[in-house]
């Protein structure tokens, strides 16, 4: 599902292609948070009311999820205003920064979890496994519903990609609890629920550190992963007549899919500059995948001779 449309938008559609696509997004993505905030709750009171650490864990894991959801929500949202004289690239770096605010928080979480694991690992509580289980198996229904929800949703958006991780995560964290439940059930062998929330923590970890790590290399204005400006160095001269040399390569992204680059380029004194300049963003377009480049075309009899 939403494999036949991947390959319909070429990397020519810059900004019109996304309008059709955004309100589908995010209604799905909306409803998707509404239903994990509520379950989120419901984990908490239940983790509370049953003294089960794997619940509480889990709840910890559904809130990466409804961030995940309710930051996505509000990138669709925030991407309909458009660009200002103080915002000159739109909003889209909004959800990068509140990706990385996310991540801090979770970590807070999960070593939190780890705290607590280790304090009752010493000193075992009382576990009501009946309630637990029950809940366990909601936040497992749940979590299938979203994810069945985010399948319909444009799989190249990184928002999207990121919630439907997280769901997987939670996944993982709510089928831990069950088997947490119902050991405790068959054996009443209590440490088995501080056990498994460590390792659900250990899941919230993962992923907080990969949207610290991608999320910074944004904000550091980053060079996106696919551009190798060594690469761009070589292959533009080779290919465009009349080009002698690229220099003062610069690439980075507001967003994942928004790449942009910077480049001056010196021709031959023969050379047509317009036709050179057009050569070069459309070679970066179709070798490169870069839509926005920004090119400044010299005479080579024009550079400082050093």
């Amino acid at each position: 599902m939403g494999a036949h449309h991947h390959h319909g938008h070429s990397h020519g559609h810059s900004h019109h292609g996304h309008s059709h696509m955004g309100g589908n997004n995010r209604m799905r993505v909306g409803v998707a948070a509404l239903l994990t905030g509520f379950f989120m709750i419901a984990e908490i009171i239940g983790g509370l009311v049953s003294g089960s650490l794997a619940l509480l864990a889990d709840a910890g894991h559904m809130m990466t999820d409804f961030a995940a959801l309710a930051m996505a929500w509000g990138a669709f949202t925030l991407a309909k205003r458009p660009a200002n004289w103080k915002h000159t690239f739109g909003y889209d770096r909004f959800t990068i920064l509140v990706a990385f605010v996310n991540g801090l928080t979770l970590s807070l979480i999960a070593v939190w979890i780890l705290w607590e694991a280790a304090a009752r690992l010493q000193a075992p509580g009382d576990v009501l496994a009946g309630p637990m289980l029950w809940i366990a198996i909601g936040g497992l229904i749940v979590n299938l519903i979203v994810f069945k929800i985010l399948m319909g949703a444009d799989q190249e958006n990184l928002n999207i990609r990121g919630a439907v991780l997280h769901v997987l995560g939670d996944l993982l964290g709510s089928v831990a609890a069950i088997i947490a439940a119902l050991v405790i059930l068959r054996t009443g062998w209590t440490p088995i629920d501080p056990i498994l929330s460590v390792l659900v923590a250990v899941l919230i970890l993962r992923s907080a550190w990969f949207l610290i790590k991608d999320s910074s290399h944004i904000l550091l204005e980053g060079a996106p992963p696919h551009i190798d400006r060594r690469a761009i160095r070589e292959d533009l001269p080779v290919q465009i007549e009349g080009l002698i040399s690229v220099e003062h390569i610069h690439a980075w992204s507001i967003t994942p899919e928004r790449p942009m680059l910077t480049l001056e380029a010196f021709a031959t004194d023969e050379a047509n500059l317009e036709v050179v300049s057009l050569a070069i963003k459309e070679r970066l377009q179709t070798q490169f995948h870069i839509d926005h480049a920004t090119v400044d075309v010299m005479r080579q009899s024009s550079q400082k001779t050093s």
